[in-house]
């Protein structure tokens, strides 16, 4: 069976409470832009569009002529964002055009730099569009809190709170700034799945009181 992510991480992926955790260095494909994520065709949409070229272009990689040293076979992991907006540690919801985010999916260890450069290049050529601004990029998260949100992602100040009042509760406090943002998993297809019934992990940088 492929790896996958989400069984083999269930601590990263399956929060079933609020919980302190540290995340190790990661790498990502990634893609960085501004705006509402809910426009038509907008960058975000267009970001995505670019990620899923890429991840499926090295997850399919063993079937080209191009091979990746210690490849096995692995399902893509859930699409992944970071989000922030100028000037605010908090996030306002209803100014969505005002959003900065950094739209990513993860990499397996194996896969390298070369590869992400190569598959950059398949992806562009097969795809005919342009990946020249997706990134290959490592994140230290280090001491985060997270938790698994259920609902809509403008009810997500609600469970933001209850994050804050555990975090606080434990001798901790949010250390959202300049290098550390507001991080979501998203584990279910909102194409596909009803508002109430979206699944995101929330996961929130923190540092000792």
């Amino acid at each position: 069976m492929a790896f996958d992510f989400k069984k083999a991480y269930k601590e990263f992926y399956q929060a079933k409470k609020i919980q302190i955790l540290n995340i190790p260095p990661i790498n990502y494909v990634a893609v960085r832009g501004k705006g509402d994520p809910n426009e038509p065709n907008g960058a975000y949409q267009k970001a995505i569009s670019k990620l899923y070229a890429i991840s499926y272009t090295l997850k399919m990689s063993y079937k080209s002529d191009y091979k990746i040293k210690n490849f096995f076979e692995y399902v893509v992991p859930p699409l992944e964002g970071f989000w922030w907006q100028d000037n605010l540690s908090d996030i306002d919801y209803s100014k969505k055009y005002e959003f900065n985010f950094i739209s990513l999916i993860r990499l397996p260890d194996f896969i390298s730099e070369d590869d992400f450069k190569w598959a950059v290049k398949t992806a562009s050529q097969k795809k005919k569009i342009d990946c020249s601004l997706v990134e290959f990029l490592n994140i230290n998260e280090g001491l985060c809190v997270q938790t698994m949100h259920i609902g809509s992602y403008d009810e997500e100040p609600q469970t933001i709170l209850k994050m804050k009042e555990f975090t606080n509760i434990n001798g901790y406090e949010f250390d959202v700034n300049n290098v550390r943002k507001h991080h979501e998993i998203y584990l279910s297809d909102p194409r596909k799945v009803a508002k109430e019934k979206l699944k995101t992990i929330i996961r929130i940088p923190i540092k000792a009181k």
